[in-house]
């Protein structure tokens, strides 16, 4: 296969890849950061347990768009392997794993969601007993979204070293990146020493401009050649 040729299909895969990685963050937002909130209401699981009654077809809304996140998860995270594999393998395997990770952490959050609509939908007449096994459901979520940080921001690392080595890619958008996976890791940490601190959630800012300014580059430009090709041509 000619240069050009493999340059093609490389940025073939680069947009796929931000086409995946695209889908993951509408459905996180329309699921997570839209539809949650109007179900799952911290701290109060008898009003949960009525949303997901009276609201049931919300619901099962949301619970498909947690699918969502975990497939295009999923997804991503092998496009990326492919994407970077032959001059970075073992950077891409870190990074494959870590979004695989990832996923599945989603999925126990998308089980428990799924367990939940069951439960409060279910012929067990105590509302009382409903409304415990809601609150642990709820627990688990949260905690799945909230651990999960650690990998969230994980597999961040790898995404942005190989940005920076390789600089197919501008090299700020690897360093934000990098700076995004730091802010998730003491994000997590602060919120389970229980650290009151107000501006935590500003700490994955770079994250989000990160992963935003990834998307964007990956399905506008691709991929970079090579430098030596670059020279070549």
């Amino acid at each position: 296969m000619s240069v050009i040729n493999e340059q093609k299909q490389l940025i073939k895969t680069a947009r796929t890849t931000g086409l995946w990685y695209l889908m993951m963050a509408i459905s996180g937002i329309l699921g997570f950061m839209v539809f949650h909130s109007q179900l799952f209401v911290p701290g109060n699981p008898e009003q949960t347990l009525t949303n997901l009654i009276e609201l049931e077809s919300t619901a099962r809304i949301r619970l498909l768009l947690e699918f969502a996140i975990v497939i295009s998860q999923a997804l991503t995270a092998v496009w990326f392997f492919k994407l970077f594999k032959e001059n970075f393998e073992w950077e891409a395997w870190t990074l494959g794993i870590w979004g695989m990770v990832n996923a599945l952490v989603i999925m126990i959050s998308a089980i428990s969601i799924a367990s939940a609509i069951g439960i409060a939908n279910s012929d067990i007449s105590a509302m009382k007993d409903k409304v415990v096994l809601i609150q642990g459901f709820q627990t688990v979520i949260s905690n799945a979204w909230g651990i999960g940080g650690l990998f969230f921001g994980l597999w961040l690392f790898p995404m942005g070293y190989i940005v920076i080595k390789s600089k197919r890619m501008p090299v700020w958008l690897g360093r934000v990146i990098i700076l995004g996976g730091i802010g998730y890791l003491i994000t997590t940490v602060i919120r389970y020493t229980g650290i009151d601190f107000g501006f935590n959630r500003f700490l994955i800012l770079p994250a989000t401009i990160g992963e935003f300014w990834m998307i964007g580059y990956l399905l506008i430009f691709g991929i970079r050649p090579k430098e030596d090709e670059t020279r070549q041509n």
